[in-house]
């Protein structure tokens, strides 16, 4: 479940990997706006899935979203994390063909979705 949360935190919050955390300077970015526009959305994830051209925060995305899956998002700020349950949400309930692809990609033995399964039902997302 988490696995989707870093996923589009992984999709809006593209963050560049620093000691202290992941970088702040796309922690504004409208999420909603992404969600809403069939284009932005698709953009992002072609970057993600390696199907198409990535944007320099479409790139961050991709690079740290390995290690936010694989540390539990320990370098996510509230905002990031917020926004990563954002978007899960709505990939997982609106556009569960592009979770699927997501998954797939980054979490192709499900370890993932067992490890946050418990984080994602209190969330009140079915993954």
């Amino acid at each position: 479940m988490k696995v989707a949360i870093f996923l589009l935190v992984v999709v809006a919050c593209a963050v560049t990997a620093k000691p202290a955390g992941y970088t702040t300077k796309y922690d504004n970015i409208d999420l909603d706006q992404i969600l809403k526009s069939s284009r932005l959305l698709t953009n992002y994830v072609n970057c993600l899935l390696e199907v198409g051209n990535c944007t320099p925060d479409g790139k961050e995305l991709k690079n740290l979203l390995p290690d936010a899956l694989e540390n539990d998002c320990k370098s996510c700020n509230d905002r990031q994390k917020a926004g990563s349950e954002k978007v899960i949400r709505f990939l997982v309930n609106e556009r569960p063909e592009i979770w699927d692809k997501l998954a797939k990609k980054f979490d192709p033995d499900n370890r993932y979705r067992v490890k946050f399964q418990a984080d994602a039902k209190k969330a009140g997302i079915a993954l």
